[in-house]
């Protein structure tokens, strides 16, 4: 902060903000479809839920089991949805990373390709123009592509 010579109170020039979004996400590792869901607030029990949910729906297919990945965060292991997801385990099962171990989760290959193409080296005047261009990359991804199947591929 710089204070004029000729005053003694601080002039404040800018005051920086830090604002963020954060998204759930699954890319359907046979064809690279990619399924998100928006959290403008904090990841929570509740919010994983509602993308659980969403993702089921989306995703299951008659006879097909949907594996997701996930790492331990303590909300992924919630006692809110624990009944829900027993009900759903012969369609969707939750299978969790050994802890400390973000790399073998391919989501974060997606969410680094993200950051790489629409955010890095780029300043944002706007919130909501920041979201509109992630999601409007998002939207791209959402039909069968080879770049999030070859990118998640094990």
């Amino acid at each position: 902060m710089w204070i004029p010579p000729e005053t003694k109170d601080p002039v404040l020039l800018h005051h920086p903000t830090r604002k963020g979004v954060g998204y759930f996400g699954a890319v359907n590792i046979r064809d690279g479809s990619f399924i998100f869901r928006r959290e403008e607030e904090r990841f929570n029990a509740q919010s994983l839920w509602e993308f659980l949910i969403q993702l089921e729906s989306t995703s299951v297919r008659e006879g097909r089991k949907v594996m997701a990945i996930t790492d331990n965060a303590k909300y992924h292991h919630a006692i809110l949805h624990r009944d829900w997801r027993n009900c759903v385990a012969s369609r969707l099962e939750l299978t969790f990373l050994p802890p400390y171990s973000p790399d073998l989760n391919p989501i974060e290959r997606v969410w680094k390709l993200t950051r790489r193409l629409c955010l890095h080296n780029r300043y944002f005047s706007d919130m909501k123009i920041l979201i509109d261009i992630v999601e409007n990359k998002f939207e791209s991804w959402s039909d069968p592509n080879d770049i999030l199947r070859r990118l998640c591929a094990i």
